[in-house]
């Protein structure tokens, strides 16, 4: 089993810090649109957008907003059209950055994200010079109390999955894309509660900060880029220390 994720206690802390910042159904819709995108726009077929439909509602989304980032991914939406496009580059310290965005103008969106780069103390960089470190993975998240490690374990390989991290408030489950709405939908049936079920881009390698500064620093980035409307998912390697992470609060 891999170790702790450090990066899902950023993401549990990013989560409290958004609810403050207004920004709460701007993460739940996208993330709804990411898996019609990834999987159609049916839920019942669809157990990865069901979830994100799920955590929309529990997180008072609208209705008519979940229906229309469930036709914005499954490209539903008459008279515009959507591309996808991906920009690599660099945080502070040549740390890798990929900023996955939907777009239905890339003339807006492109000088957009190589301002934010900028800003925030990065550099935008050429297609392919951080991709390589990346690989998209499945990834569910299973939460909840008592639960035992090694019959969760058994149950996700024995439903196709490659591995199990521990995260803060329970089990992260990695998967191939391709199996990871049948995982999910398997372990749920077994009496796991799946509180998330999304792709993702897993790196390959880490990069470990030092400070509490440039901790802040990469955060600030990634908070920048999530608050940006055609910006889907920002992915980086940086990897932050129990004792930098606690000291962020």
């Amino acid at each position: 089993m891999s170790g702790h994720s450090h990066w899902a206690g950023i993401k549990h802390r990013k989560a409290a810090q958004d609810a403050k910042k207004g920004v709460a159904y701007q993460r739940l819709t996208k993330n709804i649109i990411a898996a019609a995108k990834a999987g159609g726009g049916d839920p019942n077929a669809n157990f990865s957008l069901k979830v994100a439909i799920d955590r929309a509602k529990e997180g008072n989304v609208p209705a008519d907003n979940i229906e229309r980032a469930v036709k914005r991914g499954a490209g539903n939406l008459e008279g515009i059209t959507y591309e996808d496009v991906t920009y690599e580059g660099y945080g502070p310290n040549g740390i890798a950055v990929m900023v996955e965005t939907s777009t239905d103008n890339r003339n807006r969106t492109a000088p957009e994200i190589r301002s934010l780069f900028t800003r925030t103390g990065g550099a935008i960089g050429e297609l392919g010079c951080v991709a390589w470190n990346f690989e998209r993975k499945g990834v569910i998240s299973i939460t909840g109390n008592g639960i035992d490690e090694d019959e969760l374990l058994s149950a996700a390989i024995d439903a196709g999955a490659d591995d199990m991290n521990e995260s803060d408030d329970g089990f992260e489950i990695i998967t191939e894309p391709s199996v990871l709405s049948a995982v999910a939908s398997s372990l749920k049936e077994a009496g796991y509660i799946v509180s998330n079920a999304e792709v993702m881009m897993e790196p390959k390698t880490t990069i470990q900060v030092k400070t509490k500064e440039e901790a802040e620093k990469m955060l600030n980035m990634v908070d920048r880029f999530e608050e940006n409307d055609d910006v889907q998912n920002v992915y980086s390697n940086f990897e932050i220390p129990d004792e930098i992470l606690a000291d962020l609060g």
